[in-house]
């Protein structure tokens, strides 16, 4: 049988049409939204799908965000080797704080520019543009392209033209389900017209951000998608998905956050600069989440100070781990020259941002949902057939075995 063999790992050629989706933020379990949703009865689809289907809750990458993770989905290997560890970080080589959108970033090959070079046929649809670059590297033939720029989308580019007339959808807000629903909108649309082995699609945390599992718009939103998993899955395409990460509030009962802002707490304690924290959730789409995560690195100046700073942030109420370099690179397989002297995160209550006047909340219209930490490590795993229970002995499932799993288990 053909294969194709990249970072380390084979994977046989797919027999259908293999759909990988990265759902993202799908916080999952008894209480997440798809089980919740299934359970309200807006998931028919799911439903009936489940006694024949693998579905598994596993876990995504560190940190747990969105960059991160769909890096390290596709291509099947953890942060210290794709070197992508946030959406922002600060560049040793400039000197300062910049977004990892660019290409040049990731250090390894994509599933997908591997597959294209044996001739597959691939099709990459992402929510936001940010994402385009990082999965579309060196790829020369696949279909390419974000729902955020369709109206753009173009042959030489792309590989695709008049995205708006096919899906016969307006071009969607950034802020909003539309954004996502553009996405398998497309993939319909694109299945109809061409036979494609592999398909990638990415979406966005927009709604999670916003909306709890069993709110009206989460269930909305996940009603939408079992729509069209049916509308795929009829068309004789293998279904699988994921997500980057989970999604937990960070707000009390009465409406207050539990928020730390660590560079003021460090100020206070050590003195103004003394220590650079860098808030790595940081991405052009602020109003989902305001800057606040889960996970965040500190640059100091005085290296002979981290065993100090990192006793002391041990201290602060809501933080989990706290770290030094070597440490998280062996814990949270982080790309030792990326991440800074100390990475801390806070458990799953709780946010961490960096100065308090540093970030805005008066955009923030509900309480705050966000991501980052262990906390939000759990994600879904569903292949939609029942495959060798060999795959069992993998221990704890990783979202970065998706395409492992799909491609290789029958």
């Amino acid at each position: 049988m053909k294969s194709v063999k990249v970072n380390g790992k084979t994977y046989s050629w797919p027999t259908k049409t293999t759909i990988v989706i990265c759902l993202d933020g799908s916080e999952p379990g008894p209480k997440g939204y798809i089980d919740t949703a299934i359970s309200m009865g807006l998931m028919p689809f799911m439903k009936s799908m489940i006694s024949k289907s693998t579905y598994e809750i596993g876990k995504c990458a560190m940190p747990s965000f969105t960059n991160v993770n769909n890096m390290s989905i596709v291509t099947g290997t953890t942060p210290d080797v794709h070197g992508i560890c946030g959406n922002f970080f600060f560049d040793p080589e400039i000197g300062k704080e910049t977004l990892m959108n660019d290409d040049s970033f990731l250090r390894t090959s994509t599933i997908f520019e591997a597959f294209e070079k044996a001739g597959a046929k691939i099709a990459v649809i992402t929510a936001k543009d940010k994402l385009k670059k990082l999965l579309g590297k060196n790829l020369k033939e696949a279909i390419c392209f974000s729902s955020e720029k369709a109206d753009q989308a173009n042959l030489k580019d792309n590989r695709i033209e008049n995205v708006l007339e096919l899906t016969k959808k307006p071009l969607p807000e950034v802020y909003s389900s539309d954004l996502s629903e553009f996405i398998f909108a497309a993939a319909v649309e694109i299945v109809k017209k061409q036979k494609l082995d592999l398909i990638y699609l990415s979406t966005t945390d927009y709604i999670q951000h916003k909306c709890a599992p069993g709110s009206k718009i989460a269930n909305d939103f996940y009603h939408m998608i079992d729509g069209y998993l049916q509308k795929l899955y009829d068309q004789g395409c293998e279904i699988c998905f994921t997500a980057d990460h989970g999604m937990k509030g960070k707000t009390n009962e009465d409406g207050s956050l539990n928020l730390i802002y660590l560079q003021d707490e460090l100020d206070k304690k050590f003195g103004k600069d003394f220590c650079n924290v860098i808030c790595t959730i940081t991405d052009p789409y602020v109003v989902h989440h305001g800057a606040f995560g889960s996970f965040v690195t500190i640059y100091l100046e005085d290296k002979n100070k981290i065993s100090e700073v990192i006793k002391y942030i041990k201290t602060i109420k809501g933080i989990d781990f706290v770290l030094s370099n070597d440490d998280s690179v062996k814990k949270f397989n982080q790309p030792k020259d990326r991440i800074g002297d100390i990475v801390v995160t806070s458990d799953e209550n709780f946010a961490i941002g960096k100065k308090e006047s540093d970030h805005d909340l008066t955009k923030l219209k509900e309480p705050l949902r966000t991501h980052g930490g262990m906390g939000e490590s759990d994600i879904p795993i569903f292949l939609s057939k029942k495959i060798d229970q060999s795959y069992k002995s993998k221990g704890v499932l990783r979202n970065f075995d998706i395409f492992d799993l799909a491609l290789n288990y029958g």
